[in-house]
């Protein structure tokens, strides 16, 4: 098929689009940044000074931006939920406080949903940002902090369909959300706790106390043994290796799946020796409140599947196996 044929056209046509469409959200999101003045600062501090939450509110597309921007703020240490301006003229606004703060989302600034909160709002001395494409607009005028998200046009042909408009709105809020995890300071660890079911939550969550073996689950033989006892206690607990303790309860060593290839290379009558005689000394070691992330670091760079985990006096409290790791989704 020849670049000539109507199919090959058409799709050279929708590609022309799709392209047009990108550049023209670039260009909006990109004049954004010119823009930012100190009504930027002043939104910051009326939210960083905000001792309840963020409120944000939205209708139609904007609405489905302000709710966007709401679990953004949520996530990034700025406690915030999304109300519909409809539903708070009919009830909902009593879940808006004294304490919090309104963020209002409205293109032309006019939208009736949204602009009839203004009084209720102005009565109960809630501050109020607006972020709109007109500051001249009602929205705009009446807001403590207008944050000018408008656009030369929008993305759609027509100039009709909000496009570039919901795509600035959106890159302005994350550029507020950021701004103030910025400012407060927060932290990869202040981000796992409200994401816990992520990878990222249970690398910086877990520790290795919560997935180690423990109990009669701990495979351990006293130092001195013959290594056949050392060999049943590996096949029992199924976890590659087992500690070797010493007298004063402290470990001494291990002794692996990895060492019995080794010793079966070097001895040819396993009858007569000691656990003591084959082990690795002093064997790989972790504490456990060590985070879980960094027990596969140290697996990965020693070459080994199974850690022993000890207590501060060198005590076997404890055994992790790699499977561990990965059946928690640290891996």
């Amino acid at each position: 098929m020849t670049n000539d044929t109507p199919s090959a056209a058409g799709t050279s046509l929708l590609r022309d689009s799709a392209r047009r469409t990108l550049e023209l959200e670039q260009q909006a999101v990109a004049a954004l940044s010119e823009r930012l003045d100190d009504a930027f600062d002043h939104a910051c501090r009326l939210i960083l000074a905000c001792r309840g939450r963020v409120v944000v509110t939205g209708m139609g597309k904007s609405g489905h931006i302000a709710g966007k921007i709401a679990a953004t703020l949520a996530s990034t240490g700025t406690p915030a939920f999304f109300v519909h301006p409809g539903e708070a003229s009919h009830g909902d606004l009593g879940m808006i406080t004294r304490g919090d703060v309104v963020l209002a989302l409205s293109n032309s600034g006019e939208t009736a949903e949204v602009t009839a909160l203004l009084p209720l709002l102005k009565r109960m001395g809630t501050p109020l940002i607006s972020m709109t494409g007109r500051p001249d607009s009602t929205l705009g005028r009446h807001a403590d902090a207008h944050l000018d998200a408008g656009v030369e046009r929008e993305a759609c042909p027509l100039d009709l369909a909000p496009t570039s408009s919901t795509t600035a709105a959106l890159a302005l809020g994350d550029a507020l959300a950021v701004a103030l995890l910025e400012s407060r300071g927060f932290t990869a660890e202040d981000f796992a706790l409200s994401h816990p079911g992520g990878s990222l939550g249970k690398r910086l969550l877990l520790r290795v106390a919560d997935l180690m073996h423990q109990g009669h689950r701990l495979p351990a033989v006293p130092l001195g043994s013959p290594l056949r006892d050392a060999l049943l206690e590996i096949t029992r607990q199924g976890l590659g290796f087992t500690c070797v303790v010493g007298e004063d309860g402290r470990l001494a060593g291990v002794y692996t799946d990895g060492d019995l290839r080794r010793t079966l290379d070097q001895h040819s009558d396993l009858s007569t020796l000691s656990v003591d005689d084959v082990m690795t000394r002093p064997g790989k070691r972790i504490a456990p409140d060590t985070l879980a992330a960094e027990a596969v670091r140290l697996m990965e760079d020693g070459r080994i599947s199974a850690l022993a985990v000890v207590d501060a006096d060198g005590r076997p409290i404890g055994a992790l196996h790699m499977h561990d790791l990965l059946a928690s989704g640290v891996i």
